[in-house]
């Protein structure tokens, strides 16, 4: 990925903070406004004027992304050359090493019911189960499904209903082993899917996985809830370039949830996990580390999880909740502040969707005054325009002045 911005990078002192509010951007619910327009927001307003606002686009127009080529995206890479299944990300944000013999998936515990001799999911996160339950879960199956035939099987839980499942093979797994359909419908009253292998090799990962399941479904039938496992994202280690490589960046990650320390891990950032799931925890840890590094990515997850939930008043409450944390990064005085989101999750889709993504960027180098608030409609109005996802890093780099100039 040796490009133009990478021949153009000078280090200084400067230091840059990026800022994901994870599934930011919304839609307009019952009372005809987004949830950033709903929310309550003067410290995000008053820094909105101050600053150069704009929408971009993850992947493509009218391509739904997930999180993995969201973020992807926002570190400056092509999420179409560098495709990674979420299975690696969560695996490798849980503290698990994936390596050229493995396949990792994404699991979520979930509830299930028989009727006319089918399993049916009634719920396809289990009612979002305590982490607690679900490690007393997790080590229940781990206990009894230590290998299917010579495949070790390493069972490792996430956050609520989130669990990682890594199939370690006895030999180097060719490309395109990961080739399995999810077995998640991403849909309520229906059949959970079978794995199936697109290819000899993948189909060979897929009768492993089909045993597995095929176990977790009879350990699993006494519990109340997380009764059945639902997976997702099957995924092998891609080689990707790192962070420092392309961008010359000493580069940080402070993220609650597995998944988006897997991703920042991956593109070479140190990671780090705050002592809780809460803004101002994330924030308290931003400050203990402030003199270390170049690069901050800071990940705030519940907008997007009150966006899935439906619940546009929880969305904007997240939202605010940020906002009376915000002066507190503003006191350490950074040379370049993005706040943005990842992708749009607007409650009234209750998912993820195609829609561009409010951006803010702040540094003593922009236009600003084109827009009173920080929201979709306000960010319509700003310098920055509609962009590609991609090309954000390129403009956190020039603002940071980290870009020399391009030819006599």
């Amino acid at each position: 990925m040796k490009n133009l911005v990478t021949s153009l990078i000078r280090k200084n002192n400067s230091k840059i903070v990026l800022i994901v509010l994870d599934g930011l951007g919304g839609l307009p619910s019952e009372e005809g406004k987004t949830e950033l327009e709903i929310a309550k927001t003067p410290n995000l307003d008053n820094l909105a004027y101050r600053s150069a606002l704009g929408l971009h686009i993850p992947v493509d127009w009218g391509i739904t992304p997930g999180s993995g080529p969201g973020h992807l995206a926002l570190f400056g890479y092509d999420p179409l050359q560098y495709q990674i299944g979420r299975g690696v990300l969560e695996t490798l944000g849980l503290g698990i090493e994936i390596g050229e013999r493995d396949i990792a998936v994404r699991g979520n515990y979930a509830t299930v019911e028989s009727k006319e001799g089918k399993l049916l999911i009634k719920d396809r996160r289990a009612g979002r189960i305590p982490t607690e339950e679900n490690r007393r879960i997790s080590a229940k199956l781990q206990e009894n499904i230590r290998r299917i035939e010579d495949v070790e099987v390493i069972v490792a839980p996430g956050l609520e209903h989130r669990v990682a499942v890594v199939f370690r093979f006895p030999q180097a797994l060719p490309v395109g082993s990961d080739e399995i359909n999810d077995t998640d419908p991403q849909k309520t009253d229906t059949e959970p899917l079978t794995p199936k292998g697109r290819n000899p090799q993948a189909e060979r990962v897929a009768r492993i996985v089909r045993k597995f399941l095929r176990r977790a479904e009879e350990i699993l039938k006494e519990e109340k809830k997380a009764n059945y496992l639902l997976l997702r994202g099957f995924s092998q280690k891609p080689k990707i370039p790192c962070m420092e490589e392309l961008f010359g960046l000493k580069s940080l990650c402070i993220a609650f949830y597995p998944m988006y320390r897997g991703i920042a891990s991956l593109v070479g950032m140190k990671v780090l996990k705050p002592a809780g799931n809460s803004v101002k925890e994330t924030i308290y840890t931003l400050h203990e580390v402030w003199e270390d590094y170049d690069f901050f990515f800071l990940h705030i997850k519940k907008t997007d999880s009150y966006g899935e939930d439906g619940n546009p008043k929880g969305k904007a409450g997240v939202i605010e909740e940020f906002d009376k944390t915000l002066p507190k990064i503003l006191d350490l005085k950074p040379d370049v502040l993005a706040i943005t989101g990842d992708h749009s999750t607007p409650s009234v889709l209750k998912g993820h969707s195609w829609h561009p993504v409010p951006l803010l960027i702040n540094s003593p180098y922009v236009l600003g005054r084109t827009s009173r608030r920080f929201t979709e409609r306000e960010c319509l109005k700003g310098e920055i325009g509609l962009i590609p996802t991609k090309k954000i890093m390129n403009l956190l780099l020039a603002h940071a002045l980290r870009l020399k100039k391009f030819g006599a």
